[in-house]
């Protein structure tokens, strides 16, 4: 097994680690084992990804001594409702699962979330551990602790704060991935560079082509970077209190095309380089952003195959999607806006701001 980097997240009683390197689910039985996780394990997951890794993590787990359960849920966006969270629920009580025993995610984002949140409210908080296997699930939805579901008014509306006991991600899963997949989840590797490091925007800049073609030592760099990043910014402030917001970078305008567009249309990593293009573009509009690094921004989320433009959605529709945001402070619609690559800032938009931005967007090219 090649070498596998820990990034440690020091959350007092809530501390974990983040496994990242090839080859690291053969080894998460002994790293669950050494946690001192003794019951059983139910594995969450969906049917490709059970075909593809299933078999790889019931090896592992079965060889330090565990009794897997797996449990499969739809792929999908549409899929992460509460009514899927009852079926998880009905295999755990069917399999009379107790407060020691443990939930493992094995999948996406969306896997993720929903075993996440099943285990923060199943017999009132159990414990779960991350294998994410897709790039947004790596470097940003397995780590920090939210879990939660969809509403048909919104994304990740109902949820928690759970943390994780460990979280394993091992590269060798991208390959699998739809080049469209793999693409999207890039747009959160891109975020990670504008929010906090400049460096690091410019390391993608001139590591398109590599990127692209999953070379190993490039999306491992990634993986590392935008996860040390995450890390850093989750111990500052585990529940979204402060700096955590702007980790939220893309995400207003991206959960409104999202959400408009039925969860089929655009996957969230089109979504989140939609809203980061139109972000970027407002804040240069608003005075706080230069063109050059306007540019830069756009130029790479193209480098990436990623969409740039605002699909055709009725204005007063996006407004009142935002409107219903989780970022909604008296009523006042925050967005995360750049200064420049490597910093951001939050602050509050108007309606009218708003209206008068999503108006000049069709003169954009």
């Amino acid at each position: 097994m090649a070498k596998i980097d820990r990034i440690h997240i020091d959350l007092g009683e809530k501390s974990y680690d983040v496994l990242v390197g090839i080859g690291a689910l053969e080894g998460l039985g002994d790293a669950l084992h050494g946690l001192g996780i003794r019951g059983r394990i139910a594995v969450v997951t969906h049917p490709k990804i059970n075909l593809l890794y299933g078999g790889k993590v019931r090896k592992s787990l079965k060889k330090s001594g565990y009794r897997p359960l797996m449990i499969e849920i739809p792929a999908g966006e549409r899929y992460k409702t509460l009514r899927q969270i009852g079926r998880i629920y009905d295999h755990l009580i069917e399999n009379r699962f107790e407060r020691r025993d443990a939930l493992l995610a094995l999948g996406g984002g969306v896997v993720g979330d929903m075993c996440g949140f099943a285990a923060a409210t199943y017999l009132r908080g159990i414990d779960f551990v991350q294998c994410p296997t897709t790039v947004v699930a790596q470097v940003d939805a397995s780590i920090g602790g939210k879990t939660g579901v969809d509403h048909p008014q919104g994304k990740n509306l109902i949820g928690a704060f759970h943390q994780p006991r460990l979280v394993c991600s091992d590269p060798t899963v991208l390959k699998s991935l739809p080049k469209r997949e793999y693409r999207a989840g890039l747009a959160e590797v891109l975020k990670y560079g504008v929010i906090a490091d400049e460096d690091f925007f410019s390391y993608l800049e001139k590591n398109v082509a590599k990127i692209l073609a999953l070379d190993p030592d490039a999306i491992v760099h990634c993986i590392n970077r935008s996860s040390a990043i995450k890390a850093e910014i989750v111990e500052k402030d585990e529940r979204e209190s402060g700096l955590r917001k702007i980790l939220n970078y893309g995400h207003t305008m991206g959960h409104a095309v999202e959400t408009l567009g039925g969860y089929r249309r655009y996957r969230h990593g089109e979504g989140v380089a939609i809203g980061m293009a139109c972000a970027s573009r407002l804040a240069h509009r608003l005075g706080l952003l230069k063109k050059q690094d306007l540019d830069r921004q756009i130029a790479l989320i193209k480098a990436f195959g990623l969409p740039v433009d605002l699909p055709s959605f009725k204005a007063a529709d996006i407004l009142n999607v935002m409107s219903r945001d989780k970022k909604v402070v008296d009523g006042e619609l925050y967005f995360v806006l750049p200064k420049k690559i490597g910093a951001v800032q939050t602050r509050s938009v108007s309606r009218m701001e708003l209206k008068g931005f999503l108006a000049s967007l069709k003169s954009i090219d």
